[in-house]
């Protein structure tokens, strides 16, 4: 490994800092607040913080519209206190990564006010202006992801613009060389100022099928997902910008196949470091996001075993359960009841054995839990708050949409991180501008940091062992009781040994195949979260363990 791959050996923090910390008491995080945690996060030993969009933005997408690329937004601070981050952060030698939002912007960036002017304006190819068809309909029947047309119609030139996701997030036309020419520079702009690399959001949907078919049931997904020259623009990324500089790129792909991730990780193509997938995150419902069906770990098992062989000695895997977009994991694929510290350490071990760079969200490292609002009106995401409308539209009842929303609504992940017992959770001396978990008073990181047994010391051990056992980097990934519905049991080989892990997903006491009791028999433990297992045979409730072999 040279030293450019400094990310394979890291551990991602992702920060999202409106619900972070806040120090000026209105009721948002703000940059100071991340300042003054870095100490926090650095006990923890994490290498790289992630930081969600924290641009001057309108907040319709929690800052995933873009207003102006170069300005801190005033809700998080000044870029005074970002450059103080950036000094802080690489005094304690944590690498700060910025979030990347290039599909589309807000519709109050000057370059779409000056593109909706006219037809043939300097501007207007920044963006993705189409007619409607002769019936008077959208462009294509393409919907948005948030709900509705993909399209919008803009009385001042009797076009429609392009917006995937919410009407005021308009798309960008990578198709103009100029626009990628200004997103290449404000690029060169933060990485000159000493950011240490990005995330990049839906990056695989900036390369669009120039001849914009209609979508199977208004689907477009074919169309704008890992596009035809979606390759060519992420090789010229890297080549006028990247490669000029020691960098972490991830790119988020919904919709990349193993076989989409080689080309996009091979080092050979020059493209990015790795990507976020996000199969295993949707194998708990049917079709739908919000048609819940709970997890069959044998799905589960499979799919991480199609990524971690496909990448293998090619590309590059990323690792997560968690970030602001999806559910708290230990409500999801553990449990938050009784066995919820041992099964967030379960499903830690699960994940950070696994051959990729793990990442942490907020919260993670303490086992924050979902949330359950009582009433509609204390959520505040567009997606749900959108869904719930069209979905009532469709006859479901309040009820079966509450049920929809505790289980895989994205305010879970966004409630304010839990710092101490006091009022807030700590988090802000104001008026939160979401509810906090009322569970803070029980799980927060002050408690966790008194306690030598809680899951933020099991978290700071695994990434201690990431950095000692090259095994977990180099090593081949080997499926074991591949059709066991409760244990996800897994070997990682290399020349210099291997790792045996055991991870039980179910609230029973379950038992080892003999194969492997025998293999694991004498063998010297490197990690677990049980003190009274049950004995080689088996393994007690949501328990998890290492063995060397």
């Amino acid at each position: 490994m040279n030293n450019q791959e400094w990310w394979k050996k890291s551990v991602v923090y992702q920060i999202y800092p409106k619900s972070f910390n806040d120090t000026n008491g209105d009721g948002i995080g703000d940059i100071p607040g991340i300042i003054e945690k870095l100490d926090y996060l650095k006990e923890l030993g994490v290498d790289v913080l992630w930081l969600s969009p924290i641009y001057d933005s309108p907040q319709e997408d929690n800052g995933y519209d873009i207003r102006n690329y170069r300005q801190v937004d005033d809700l998080f601070g000044s870029m005074e206190d970002l450059e103080r981050l950036l000094e802080e952060a690489h005094k304690r030698d944590l690498k700060l990564v910025m979030d990347l939002v290039v599909n589309h912007t807000s519709d109050e960036h000057p370059w779409f006010v000056e593109s909706s002017k006219s037809k043939d304006h300097p501007y207007r190819d920044y963006y993705i202006w189409k007619d409607g068809k002769e019936s008077g309909e959208p462009p294509t029947n393409w919907s948005s992801v948030f709900g509705g047309p993909a399209w919008e119609y803009d009385e001042t030139t009797g076009q429609y613009y392009l917006h995937i996701f919410a009407k005021k997030q308009p798309d960008l036309n990578w198709e103009n060389p100029k626009l990628r020419e200004d997103v290449y520079d404000m690029m060169k702009f933060w990485l000159d100022k000493g950011m240490d690399g990005f995330r990049m959001d839906v990056i695989n949907f900036i390369s669009k099928d120039p001849e914009y078919p209609d979508g199977e049931n208004g689907d477009g997904s074919p169309y704008f997902m890992n596009g035809p020259r979606v390759h060519e623009f992420l090789q010229e990324m890297n080549q006028e910008v990247l490669s000029n500089y020691d960098v972490m790129t991830v790119g988020e792909m919904p919709g990349a196949s193993p076989e989409d991730a080689k080309r996009y990780t091979d080092p050979a193509n020059e493209e990015l470091n790795m990507i976020f997938t996000f199969e295993h995150m949707d194998l708990d419902s049917n079709g739908d996001k919000w048609n819940w069906k709970g997890l069959n770990l044998v799905d589960l098992k499979e799919n991480f075993e199609k990524w971690q062989t496909a990448l293998h000695g090619v590309g590059w895997n990323s690792l997560y359960w968690n970030n602001h977009d999806q559910p708290r994991i230990i409500s999801r694929f553990g449990d938050d009841g009784e066995y919820r510290v041992q099964s967030a350490k379960m499903l830690g071990i699960c994940l950070h054995m696994m051959q990729g760079t793990p990442y942490i969200y907020q919260g993670e490292e303490i086992g924050m839990t979902n949330v359950h609002f009582d009433t509609l009106e204390e959520y505040r995401d567009i997606e749900l708050l959108n869904m719930y409308k069209e979905k009532k539209e469709q006859r479901w009842s309040h009820e079966d949409l509450m049920k929809a929303i505790y289980v895989k609504g994205r305010d879970n992940a966004r409630t304010p991180m839990q710092w101490n017992n006091s009022e807030n959770g700590g988090f802000t001396a104001g008026t939160p501008w979401i509810q906090v978990n009322p569970n803070y008073s029980e799980i927060n990181a002050e408690r966790a940091l008194e306690d030598k047994n809680s899951v933020f010391y099991f978290y700071q051990q695994l990434i201690r062992l990431r950095k000692k056992i090259d095994i977990i980097t180099d090593g081949r990934f080997e499926l074991l009781m591949r059709e066991d519905p409760n244990v996800f049991a897994y070997k990682r080989v290399s020349d210099e040994g291997s790792l045996l892990v055991v991870c039980n997903f179910s609230s029973e006491e379950v038992a080892l195949d003999e194969e492997i009791v025998k293999e694991i028999e004498g063998m010297p433990i490197v990690i677990t979260n049980e003190t009274t297992s049950s004995g080689r045979g088996g393994l007690a409730p949501y328990e998890g363990t290492v063995y060397k072999l």
